[in-house]
């Protein structure tokens, strides 16, 4: 007997399974791809925000009196410069917990008003560098980089001279655009802005 159809020709079944086949390792990619997307995009958001920053950081009243130095950061929510610089800041606080104090003062908070026209904070981020005794050491302004401030915070802490004290950034700083009342008080640096260029 001779059968019609040619001896390499798959049957009916045979093609089915392998369509099927075919299909299981696709759907098995797709997986695969999602779930390699999803974990992605949940550690790019996964940032660290400067609210988060603010409620870990210590308060300046204890700040300048548990006998250790101090970085003081002056910002705000709406600053990109701060915003940019957060998850470094999150690092070195990590770092140096348990050497210095990270203190945190939001430039749109009134209460902070007198801290702000002491240090003469005239564009953020604005970086203060405290002693032991609570005195002021350095002033940094605008983005700093990582290295650059971990340098500093290692001289704070160990009582050395500060590398980049007084160091203006050469990039951006954020510009003040009064967003809080100020009652016509032309002494409140959030009147005025003033951008660093090299």
């Amino acid at each position: 007997m001779t059968t019609d159809r040619p001896v390499n020709t798959p049957t009916k079944s045979e093609s089915n399974l392998g369509g099927r086949v075919r299909n299981l390792l696709i759907i098995i990619v797709a997986i695969a791809l999602s779930v390699a997307l999803f974990l992605g995009l949940r550690t790019q958001t996964n940032s660290v925000s400067l609210t988060q920053l603010d409620q870990v950081s210590t308060p300046l009243e204890l700040a300048v009196s548990n006998n250790k130095p101090s970085l003081v950061e002056f910002y705000a929510d709406w600053c990109t410069v701060c915003q940019k610089m957060a998850p470094d800041m999150a690092q070195l606080q990590q770092q140096y917990a348990d050497k210095l104090n990270f203190v945190m003062l939001n430039v749109d908070n009134n209460k902070w008003l007198p801290e702000m026209l002491k240090y003469r904070v005239d564009g953020i981020p604005h970086f203060v560098f405290l002693g032991k005794e609570g005195e002021a050491i350095a002033e940094s302004l605008g983005d700093i980089p990582r290295s650059v401030m971990a340098s500093n915070l290692e001289a704070l802490v160990t009582g050395s001279t500060l590398p980049y004290a007084y160091a203006k950034a050469s990039s951006q700083v954020s510009k003040f655009s009064d967003p809080v009342s100020t009652n016509g008080n032309r002494d409140d640096p959030r009147s005025h802005s003033r951008q660093v260029v090299n």
